[in-house]
């Protein structure tokens, strides 16, 4: 019953949201970016909120003081779907994501992130992948943006940390950014670990320290991936064995 009540919430939710979307449309079309960034730190926390309450879903979250001032990459292990709402509202603010291309078939989410400014890819097509990283880059560099990624490119449905695919950290690399590792420990508790019925679940996210980029050398730069999986890795061992 908890999995029914939560989807039929989610999409009337975006429904009785149609109005607030058109404008901040609008917004977006007449390049008013304060107004619009203002009204998307009010909404998408709020619905993403809402969502986990719902759910059963209750986050502790450490190291909100590692968020550097300037524009970063936040870079997350990806156990589950609830892994979205919980950095929307674990960060200082909702970020831009670099999300999978087969969200844009999700009407009104695909809207949504697109106001939020998310960037799509699509990992079977090689050149719109660089196309959709370069995007990403750019929006960093001219628009000050941060971004989240999950350079896992999918679920592990699980504790276990994937391998980290290279290409999301040219994003941070191309602008020098700070690379800011994030480690979600117990979302695939709520859905994927009950064959995608929802089920409360205790989340623990850890913020850690930045990684900057500015000075690294190229050698440094192709190991980056590696050196921010461990400290993930690193990061969730510990929580995994502290009781929340």
């Amino acid at each position: 019953m908890r999995t029914i009540i939560w989807f039929l919430y989610f999409w009337i939710y975006l429904l009785l949201l149609i109005p607030t979307m058109k404008k901040a449309q609008n917004l977006m079309a007449e390049g008013k970016r304060e107004e619009l960034d203002a009204l998307l730190c009010q909404k998408v926390p709020t619905w993403a909120s809402a969502l986990m309450k719902l759910a059963g879903v209750q986050v502790q979250v450490e190291g909100r003081e590692n968020i550097p001032s300037q524009p970063a990459v936040f870079v997350s292990n990806h156990q589950g779907y609830f892994d979205i709402p919980v950095l929307l509202t674990a960060l200082d603010k909702p970020h831009p994501l670099v999300a999978k291309e087969s969200i844009k078939k999700l009407p009104l989410i695909r809207q949504w992130m697109e106001l939020l400014g998310c960037v799509f890819i699509d990992r079977d097509n090689a050149r719109q992948a660089v196309t959709a990283l370069n995007t990403a880059a750019q929006a960093l560099r001219e628009q000050q943006r941060s971004f989240i990624i999950f350079p896992e490119g999918t679920r592990s449905r699980g504790r276990q940390v994937g391998e980290f695919k290279s290409g999301g950290f040219r994003v941070a690399l191309k602008n020098k950014a700070p690379i800011v590792p994030v480690a979600i420990e117990g979302t695939y508790q709520a859905m994927e670990a009950h064959h995608m019925w929802i089920h409360p679940a205790q989340v623990k996210v850890r913020i850690l320290p930045a990684v900057y980029t500015q000075n690294l050398t190229p050698e440094e730069g192709k190991t980056i991936g590696e050196i921010v999986r461990q400290r993930i890795v690193e990061a969730k061992e510990e929580m995994e064995t502290v009781p929340a």
